[in-house]
């Protein structure tokens, strides 16, 4: 067994089934977290904003652990990450920054700075100028801790001022947006449309598709969305078929970019969504007591010998979805490589 995760027979024909052909020889993955816990916070009285499950899966990840589960994962396969932090409010968020910046270096690997909203906009363009990052990574856990996590706003982890600075110098943003209607929230989208307008040179990135994991979370977000004509989109942490498949619909494959959310999706899981809220199918007993998680569902036996990692679960429904679009291998590839290559200037 591996020091870091086991890779079974299962999982070895899952990949060599449904994922090995669908994948370029080299693609980038552009949602990935490095940190070491050193970084996190003990505190108790930080309010917790977040779900819990994706702690179960690594209380850390280095830089080398993220490039050991590629090879474990993609073995014939050349991935390049892009890197960024895993902050908390109560975090060492300097120290974090600076792993993250070491590994860029060190690996030759693209990186973004995971802002603090309470940076200035100067301090904010120091930062990301000094440490070479291509931009930033914004989390609503940072928003100001009296703000219930019901009722955060984009701009309140992302403040006008620091898109004035990004825009200016066309850096990326990493955005998981909050609430919890997700992408169907008319708050999100009045927000998300206005940063298309405003700041025209950001180069804005909706993480997980914008939290759409079930079709409830959709609503009429992606007619909405069909006005815009720079916003980016990744696919990480989704498994849902349906999704992928109005989103291709929506804004087709150029502005599409293949994402992980490493190591969280090296979790051993199948989701499944039930009344609006997904659940993530585990093998009993390998991520502790999850009977008070709403989406952690055990299960034994035959069934649990066949689920394999999540990730693997994400491509093969993104593959699903590219084949009922009718994609094409070079709307494949713009998508898992071309399209991270010429947002990052990677020319490799």
């Amino acid at each position: 067994m591996n020091q870091l995760f086991d890779v079974t027979p299962n999982d070895t024909y899952f990949y060599e089934n449904y994922i090995k052909d669908f994948l370029p020889d080299q693609f980038v993955d552009v949602h990935t977290h490095v940190w070491l816990k050193k970084f996190k916070s003990v505190r108790e009285d930080i309010p917790s904003r977040t779900v819990t499950w994706p702690d179960r899966v690594a209380s850390e990840n280095s830089i080398e652990d993220l490039l050991t589960t590629y090879k474990l994962l993609f073995p014939d396969k050349e991935v390049t990450p892009l890197i960024f932090g895993n902050v908390s409010l109560g975090d060492d968020i300097e120290a974090a920054n600076d792993y993250v910046k070491q590994c860029a270096r060190q690996y030759g690997v693209p990186a973004l700075i995971f802002a603090s909203p309470e940076w200035g906009a100067r301090e904010l363009e120091e930062k990301i100028l000094q440490g070479e990052f291509l931009g930033c990574k914004v989390y609503l856990s940072l928003s100001k801790p009296y703000i219930p996590a019901d009722e955060i706003r984009i701009y309140d982890f992302l403040p006008p001022h620091q898109l004035e600075v990004l825009d200016q110098y066309g850096w990326i943003v990493m955005l998981h947006i909050p609430r919890k209607d997700r992408l169907r929230d008319p708050v999100n989208l009045a927000q998300m449309m206005e940063m298309e307008r405003k700041y025209p040179n950001v180069k804005l990135i909706i993480a997980h598709v914008g939290r759409a994991y079930c079709n409830e979370d959709v609503g009429n977000a992606f007619e909405i969305l069909s006005d815009t004509r720079n916003m980016m989109f990744d696919i990480s942490a989704n498994t849902n078929q349906w999704v992928f498949e109005r989103l291709i619909e929506t804004v087709g494959s150029k502005r599409i970019l293949f994402g992980s959310d490493l190591p969280i999706l090296r979790m051993r899981a199948k989701r499944i969504c039930k009344d609006g809220i997904y659940i993530n199918i585990v093998p009993k007993g390998i991520y502790g007591d999850v009977s008070r998680d709403v989406h952690m569902k055990e299960v034994s036996g035959e069934e649990a010998e066949t689920i394999t990692f999540l990730l693997y679960e994400e491509i093969h429904a993104f593959r699903r979805a590219a084949e009922n679009m009718g994609l094409s291998r070079t709307d494949i590839n713009r998508i898992f490589y071309e399209n991270a290559v010429n947002l990052f200037k990677l020319y490799k």
